[in-house]
């Protein structure tokens, strides 16, 4: 083989679902590694609602878009197949930014090693950008308390899970909101979180009343919408808001609206908004954090997979439909 497979983004998406024509798919000659360099056979690729944000022109993001032309940005496992860096060695298995390609040359920043008896699967869904998000979010911005109830949206994605699990196992009383009664079931039945409320189905507001007996005094919020509204107003007096993601905003060309201010100065609300590229120095140390819990199986995961590169288009739709089923990500 003297060629791979890459793909370029091509055009910035309008609001909706993301045609292929977006993307541009093209062969590249397979690269050797320069001075100081490896090159990486992507293994694994995330899938990531951030990524639909990267696509926009919005420069005063927190991270600067894609570039038109340029390989579309994501992050992946994959297995050092040559090497000229004193760091990494022809089969090791590396984790980073990697992007939308078969095959990629790096100068090693940025990629880590992945540990040993963690495989990539299990990288991607606990160890990479989910669960450090959910490790900043909870801890960094929530500052979590046992005995205190949290409701966390967007609960059966790959953040939402961890934190209701986190937060569980702390103590808390944790509330997931899904989009479905399969995904509801399993926040319940297999992560053991208190309750979980379709908002599709359900009277969000009723099951608030039902389930958040003691008012709610964390809400980690992952996706926007008319269901924002409902937690809002269940929010206990000091209550924090962290806020992660707004799915349902990403792809919508009008933002939904949000809740009356009033009540943050009735109750006296913490809001912050928050994004891992200001915290990538804190990896260690949020990884410090959140291993042990998956040491004592705490943390438990599941991952849709999707076969080949190409299928990543279609899976970035999968994002804005609910239609995946734990962290989505694209074997190679």
């Amino acid at each position: 083989m003297t060629t791979y497979t890459a793909i370029n983004l091509k055009q910035r998406p309008e609001p909706g679902p993301i045609p292929a024509s977006t993307f541009e798919v093209v062969q590249k000659a397979l690269p050797s590694a320069g001075p100081g360099e490896i090159v990486v056979k992507q293994t694994y690729m995330s899938l990531d609602p951030a990524m639909i944000g990267w696509m926009s022109s919005d420069t005063k993001s927190y991270i600067p878009p894609v570039a038109l032309g340029d390989v579309m940005r994501s992050s992946g496992t994959g297995e050092v197949v040559d090497s000229n860096h004193p760091d990494f060695a022809v089969g090791d298995r590396v984790m980073g930014m990697t992007g939308w390609t078969e095959y990629f040359v790096s100068s090693g920043q940025g990629l880590n090693k992945l540990p040993a008896g963690v495989d990539e699967e299990q990288a991607l869904s606990v160890f990479a950008l989910p669960g450090l998000t959910a490790t900043q979010g909870l801890y960094g911005v929530a500052k979590p308390k046992s005995g205190e109830t949290i409701v966390v949206s967007g609960a059966a994605g790959s953040v939402g899970s961890i934190v209701g699990q986190l937060a569980k196992a702390d103590g808390l009383t944790v509330i997931g909101v899904a989009g479905s009664d399969d995904k509801c079931q399993w926040l319940v039945n297999e992560l053991g979180f208190d309750g979980a409320i379709n908002y599709k189905t359900d009277d969000v507001n009723a099951k608030l009343t039902e389930l958040a007996v003691n008012g709610v005094d964390i809400f980690f919020e992952n996706t926007g919408g008319t269901i924002q509204q409902h937690i809002f107003e269940h929010m206990n007096a000091h209550g924090r808001v962290a806020v992660c993601g707004m799915i349902s905003d990403y792809a919508s060309s009008e933002p939904s609206a949000g809740p009356n201010w009033i009540p943050i100065i009735k109750k006296r609300l913490m809001i912050q908004g928050f994004t891992m590229p200001d915290h990538y120095a804190q990896v260690p140390e949020l990884l410090a954090k959140l291993t042990p819990y998956v040491m004592k199986g705490q943390i438990k995961y599941r991952a849709h997979v999707l076969d080949g590169l190409p299928s990543a288009v279609d899976g970035l739709n999968m994002l804005l439909t609910g239609g995946n089923k734990g962290k989505l990500m694209v074997k190679l």
